[in-house]
């Protein structure tokens, strides 16, 4: 798939610990790719600042890199399906968290919003998990009692 003027909407969770390698890539999407990268962030991946980095850091990167700045209210996020601001959506990390929310129909933060709202134009969102050991083994449990 061409690239090179795509409106991305790039989003950002609470898995804290990959920022950094999704940074990198969200950059080569911009750089290498040409896209047009509009970062969104979740309260806590906008707000909180961890072992992994001040969220100071992590919102002056994303920024410098894309260019835009970070949607990281519900309000913001609101107009993205309506107003047909993106192309197609990707949420990197993807917090066990947030998948639990969409699975679920629960919206309540500007990625939840963001997912929502593009989902309305029939639009693609691509997911990249990351979730905890315990959390992925827990889950891998649960899924061979249903199988």
């Amino acid at each position: 798939m061409e690239l090179k003027g795509k409106r991305i909407g790039y989003c950002f969770t609470g898995s804290f610990c990959t920022f950094e390698a999704s940074i990198k890539q969200m950059e080569k999407l911009v750089k290498e790719e040409k896209a047009v990268v509009f970062p969104i962030m979740s309260y806590n991946g906008y707000n909180l600042d961890t072992k992994f980095g001040k969220a100071e850091y992590f919102i002056d990167k994303i920024e410098r890199i894309t260019e835009n700045k970070i949607i990281h209210t519900i309000q913001d996020a609101e107009p993205i399906g309506p107003k047909d601001l993106l192309d197609i959506l990707i949420v990197a990390p993807a917090s066990g968290n947030t998948i639990g929310k969409v699975a679920n129909a629960i919206n309540d933060s500007p990625v939840t919003m963001a997912i929502k709202s593009i989902l309305r134009r029939e639009k693609p969102v691509v997911f990249g998990i990351s979730t905890n050991n315990a959390l992925s083994r827990e889950c891998r449990k649960y899924w061979k009692i249903i199988r």
